[in-house]
């Protein structure tokens, strides 16, 4: 855990005045600046306005059940349809000829979904699932790259009130296998493979050896993705996409009502023990706040194209490609590729093509754009942009500014959001038409929320002073428990900071952060990414902010080495290629920055850094790396051949 007696963490500037264009804040959704103080005073009939953006096919009674804490209920006795809400209600209201999801594929092709299209092509699947003996709580798994069936199976199991597991592509056949097995689901929707870079990739042989591995018998749907390029057999128990959808085109399957405590979905996600958790999030509670921060935080209007680059794999997709905005009728985008295939300008030209008015990203994305070049952006229009976001981890105040700069010409406000799997979306943040911006921190809680950084004794620390990033209040999208596992729930989030006798329950999500005079939150990373070095204890994301900040560095990731050392990862911008310069102005920044105690052991220069698909550095990979320990399993790396070039590096440093 961070030392909250340590050295304060430099905060970024009290200068608030960084605002967006008055054209910006006019036309916003959220513009009263009165709105915390008015969620304080209402709390928790506030969220009231969250369940207001949806339509309930039966109303609730109690916006907040708070019998069993920290097992929170929200919106109980009320009944919705998640398909319904993010489909049905657009098209019976006007919008059935309006673009629901924009689809890029990773050779150059392209579908569009009206909602229309976007709805008879989710019932036609729902009446297939139905026909393979999909019921009601039945939770089927959903092993899809970024195309468009993956959301369609999504909507289509909710619309028949199955619960979806999406586990992400790029796990292995172990992963998928032990996914399978903990939410005890029979049933599964896959593909044939897809493309990595221009590769084709065989899918369906994971799943083949996944379900082999199983006691119990699995009925598989089969994506065709690859086409003609890729020739697959289909075994008993397996299905045609395709032949099914056709066989059930023009059926009409009407929305299955679910409580708003029951599940919508479940997201597996990693765990302190080596076991996955199975993270559970229910129809009312999570609509509502996904729908609701989508509109406050992103800003989205129906007239919007909003593109969020994360996959759906991961709760970001969830909440922010899928559920969030199509719950309120906007276009959303989906790219199948990587950020730099086939050049260094694809996510520009996509922005540039289909007139992007939200885009929503990792810092890492940003970082390695940066690291590109101005160019890149400078090729093409991105003036349609009236709002830019970061999510994933924190982004440090020069990658900011380049985003502003040569992304959002500096006009365009820039949300930094932290949230997690467990809190389903948005927790700190700023307001964008309201909240002035400061490079480098994420911003104050949201309205409604207790945000809260605590020392060990549950304290709350001075500002300027590293602690953990608390909770003290519920919220809609917060997670209800973990599959299975109530006590794993307690134990994992609950109990560090909480006191049952006195009825308080603090979530703690394992992040460590610092909050400056005005109460903005800089988050600092995992609370278990922190290198002991000498007795101190150092935070990971502390150094990488500092190293980002030296003229040159595009890219850092920082981690121990036998708790004795700290090793730097890093790669440079184009036409800065004096590594020897940069590593001693790397490790001068550092000292004067933060102490000789965090002085790098070695810096070690890659061209690129291991990254997931969703564009997060893989840095546990690295830690192996500079250990040299067995690194596992690295398929979900979207780069795997730069694993070579860095374990040659650390050797030879």
């Amino acid at each position: 855990m961070v030392d909250p007696n340590g050295s304060g963490r430099r905060t970024p500037s009290a200068d608030r005045s960084r605002r967006p264009p008055s054209s910006f804040v006019e036309d916003a959704n959220v513009t009263d600046p009165g709105i915390h103080e008015a969620f304080e005073t209402e709390w928790p009939d506030c969220w009231e306005r969250a369940a207001d953006l949806l339509e309930w096919d039966e109303p609730y009674g109690t916006v907040l059940d708070d019998a069993d804490a920290p097992f929170y209920r929200w919106f109980t006795g009320g009944r919705l349809n998640a398909s319904h809400n993010c489909l049905d209600r657009h098209v019976d209201g006007g919008a059935k000829n309006h673009a629901a999801i924009r689809w890029e594929g990773k050779h150059g092709e392209s579908r569009t979904y009206t909602y229309r299209e976007l709805y008879t092509a989710v019932n036609a699947f729902a009446a297939a699932l139905g026909e393979l003996g999909v019921g009601e709580g039945d939770v089927v798994t959903i092993y899809l790259p970024t195309i468009p069936e993956l959301p369609i199976a999504m909507l289509a199991c909710a619309r028949i009130g199955a619960p979806h597991s999406v586990v992400y592509a790029g796990l292995s056949a172990d992963r998928l296998a032990t996914r399978l097995e903990a939410a005890d689901s029979d049933h599964l929707v896959t593909c044939d493979g897809y493309y990595r870079r221009g590769d084709a990739f065989n899918q369906k042989r994971k799943v083949d050896n996944a379900v082999l591995s199983l006691s119990r018998s699995v009925e598989t749907v089969v994506v065709d993705r690859l086409g003609g390029a890729f020739e697959h057999d289909l075994a008993d128990g397996q299905y045609d996409y395709d032949t099914l959808v056709d066989a059930h085109a023009g059926t009409t399957v009407e929305p299955v009502p679910r409580d708003a405590e029951e599940m919508l979905f479940l997201m597996y996600t990693s765990g302190t023990t080596g076991e996955p958790k199975g993270v559970v999030h229910t129809t009312g509670g999570y609509l509502a706040y996904a729908a609701w921060t989508a509109r406050a935080v992103l800003d989205l209007k129906p007239e919007d194209t909003h593109w969020c680059t994360a996959d759906i794999g991961w709760i970001t997709g969830h909440s922010y490609v899928v559920y969030g905005p199509l719950a309120l009728g906007t276009t959303t985008l989906m790219y199948e590729g990587s950020p730099d295939y086939p050049d260094r300008d694809r996510l520009w030209e996509i922005v540039d093509r289909n007139a992007v008015d939200v885009f929503y990203t990792a810092p890492t994305v940003i970082q390695a754009a940066m690291k590109w070049g101005e160019e890149y952006p400078a090729r093409h229009d991105l003036s349609s942009l009236r709002l830019l976001g970061t999510v994933g981890e924190p982004i440090s105040p020069r990658p900011w500014e380049w985003y502003h700069e040569h992304v959002g010409g500096g006009e365009c406000p820039i949300v930094d959001t932290w949230w997690q799997t467990e809190t389903g979306g948005h927790v700190v943040t700023t307001l964008p038409a309201i909240d002035g911006m400061k490079p480098g921190a994420a911003g104050p809680g949201l309205p409604g929320h207790d945000v809260r950084i605590l020392d060990d004794a549950g304290e709350e620390v001075e500002p300027g002073r590293a602690g953990y990033l608390a909770l003290g209040r519920p919220w809609p999208g917060m997670a209800r428990t973990l599959y299975g596992n109530d006590e794993r729930f307690l134990e994992e989030y609950w109990r560090e900071f909480s006191d049952p006798e006195d009825d308080e329950w603090i979530y703690f999500g394992g992040d460590a952060a610092v909050v400056d005079a005005d109460g903005y939150v800089t988050v600092l990373g995992r609370v278990d990414d922190v290198i002991s070095v000498g007795g101190h204890r150092l935070s990971t994301m502390e150094i990488e902010s500092v190293i980002l900040e030296v003229a040159g560095v595009a890219e850092a990731a920082v981690v121990g080495a036998e708790a004795t050392g700290v090793y730097a990862y890093v790669s440079v911008e184009r036409g800065h290629d004096d590594e020897s310069a940069i590593e001693e102005r790397i490790k001068e920044r550092i000292e004067t920055a933060i102490g000789p105690i965090a002085r790098p052991e070695a810096v070690i220069f890659a061209s690129d850094l291991p990254k997931t698909r969703s564009g997060k550095i893989m840095r546990r990979l690295l830690e192996d790396v500079a250990a040299g320990e067995e690194l596992g399993d690295t398929s979900a790396l979207r780069n795997p051949e730069i694993v070579g070039e860095i374990q040659s590096s650390v050797r030879n440093c």
